[in-house]
């Protein structure tokens, strides 16, 4: 008999939802970066394992809300876990719960909303003692179902999550083929995997204003290469010449290892061209916004 499962991966921005939701799939469908709000949209993750599907949606991380882009990703937030099966809660080991956190909590508790706490980062905890009075801290203010501490970094405790997952599987029929692992079009994976890496190359104050767009993915029927054309929106002039470094060496260096990621992907060889383009304030612009996909639209 098969059996599915839907649930919403939630917690504050940097806690790990997305390396978990990566962890779990066994494949990079989410971006991984040290910045806060690195996932903007609902990203969608599919396992299946034997007769049961999981499927599981990574949504941007808690924040305060500074633009209309950030209000879109919290929104984002509400919609993943209402009418869900459960919700992964992730919460980072070494700090409080934040406003935003509590409030989700008490809306899920109030919707009778199956509720997992993945302690994450418990390889930063060396006092073990401390990580015990925390669980028991969380469990005493919240009733959550289960409890499972992890370190998605080490690759510890990805399978007790699972396992707690599987456990909620109800009869049903799979939504998804067995095979796949996620419903996001592939020229959304290829942006992400971009974006990704200024986000890891580039300081603070340039990341969040960028965007990416593929303008043309297409396979050669002459060879085994997949032609990728990418321009990389950024808020200003200055942004622009940061992206594209002296000449041209951050840009190179940020479409060699967005490359290497995409053949990894894709299996197949690519060839990665990137512009750069700016779109003043475009994070407050309602049109661009839906232009770029990011306004997670039913």
């Amino acid at each position: 008999m098969t059996k599915s499962v839907f649930v919403t991966l939630a917690g504050h921005t940097n806690a790990g939802k997305s390396s978990l939701l990566n962890a779990i799939i066994g494949e990079k469908i989410a971006s991984v970066s040290p910045k806060p709000q690195t996932t903007r949209t609902r990203i969608t993750g599919i396992k299946t394992v034997g007769e049961t599907q999981m499927v599981f949606m990574d949504t941007p991380g808690l924040h305060k809300p500074t633009t209309k882009l950030s209000g879109h990703m919290l929104k984002a937030v509400k919609d993943a876990v209402a009418d869900i099966d459960a919700v992964l809660f992730v919460q980072d080991c070494t700090k409080p719960l934040s406003e935003q956190e509590e409030e989700l909590l008490r809306s899920l508790e109030k919707a009778k909303t199956p509720t997992i706490l993945v302690l994450n980062k418990i390889d930063l905890c060396s006092d073990k003692s401390k990580l015990m009075a925390t669980i028991a801290r969380l469990n005493a203010a919240h009733p959550f179902s289960a409890t499972v501490p992890v370190s998605v970094t080490e690759a510890d405790g990805i399978d007790l999550v699972e396992q707690e997952v599987m456990a909620l599987a109800q009869p049903a029929p799979h939504y998804f083929p067995d095979e796949k692992f996620t419903d996001q079009p592939e020229r959304v994976l290829a942006a992400e995997m971009i974006r990704e890496k200024i986000l890891n190359l580039l300081r603070d104050e340039v990341p969040h204003g960028i965007a990416v767009s593929i303008e043309r993915m297409k396979e050669r029927d002459d060879k085994d290469l997949l032609d990728i054309d990418a321009t990389i929106y950024c808020e200003r002039e200055s942004h622009k010449g940061i992206l594209i470094g002296k000449n041209g060496t951050m840009l190179r260096k940020i479409a060699t290892l967005a490359r290497k990621d995409l053949e990894r992907f894709f299996y197949i060889q690519v060839n990665l061209q990137c512009w750069v383009k700016v779109k003043e304030d475009w994070r407050n612009k309602e049109g661009l916004i839906h232009n770029f996909g990011l306004d997670n639209p039913e």
